[in-house]
């Protein structure tokens, strides 16, 4: 029996208490002004035990305070996109955002596009998933009282419900799966060099179009080489080097 709890020590709670030891750390390092020790051990975490929005929001709190504003903002948008309803992250960001040297205006977004992202931001993947499993429960509760109830009031409430509870399982799980789907396939991108002259090529012949800096975020569309064909949320579109970006 005491090698079996060794073994439990060993495997499950030892690497918890460790990563509960180097947070601390990390957290201590941050409260004394030491930003570079703070960055070093929130990295240290991203390795070891992976991705996880409250380490990149406070990873992207580190890097702000060092002056660092391109990887405070690319790990910003990776905690965002993790957690997008934390209204902290998202403050964070704009505030380093408006220390960025670009202020690039968004084109407009039709209503009913922007209603169905505000509410798809509302909650991560793993929360809209839950709400799904739970909406259907509840759903199957209610064909359950509108199938075997006998008073006719009862039926009506268990159907209508039932119907509203099934379409919010639809609506829940395309939520899900877009939050899925924006994490694992992640096209958009934050700005690492001071200065980028994006072309009208992917090659330093092409035609200068316009001027992008540090920290501006990106989408990227095609890869050619070691060229990547971005576009700007102002709709500006044109190549500039891959290793100038970093991938959120």
């Amino acid at each position: 029996m005491k090698h079996w709890i060794f073994f439990f020590f060993l495997c499950v709670a030892f690497p918890l208490v460790a990563q509960d030891a180097a947070i601390k750390e990390a957290e201590v390092a941050y409260t004394k002004g030491d930003y570079k020790t703070a960055i070093d051990l929130y990295e240290g975490l991203l390795e070891s035990r992976g991705e996880s929005a409250a380490v990149y929001y406070n990873l992207g709190n580190a890097y702000y305070k060092d002056g660092q504003i391109a990887p405070a903002i690319l790990n910003y948008e990776r905690a965002l996109l993790m957690n997008p309803a934390d209204g902290d992250i998202r403050f964070n960001l704009q505030m380093a955002k408006q220390r960025s040297v670009d202020n690039i205006e968004p084109i407009g977004e039709f209503f009913l596009l922007k209603w169905f992202h505000s509410m798809q931001n509302w909650a991560s993947a793993d929360r809209w998933g839950k709400i799904g499993i739970a909406c259907f429960l509840l759903c199957l509760v209610c064909l359950s009282l509108f199938f075997f109830s006998r008073r006719r009031r009862f039926k009506q409430i268990g159907f209508y419900s039932a119907v509203v509870l099934i379409v919010l399982v639809v609506v829940t799980n395309i939520f899900a799966s877009n939050q899925a789907e924006e994490q694992t396939n992640r096209t958009e991108a934050i700005v690492f060099s001071p200065t980028v002259t994006v072309k009208s090529s992917p090659d330093n012949s092409g035609t200068d179009l316009f001027v992008i800096h540090e920290g501006t975020k990106v989408s990227v569309k095609s890869t050619l080489g070691d060229w990547s064909e971005i576009s700007l949320e102002d709709g500006n579109v044109g190549w500039m080097p891959s290793k100038d970006i970093v991938a959120i």
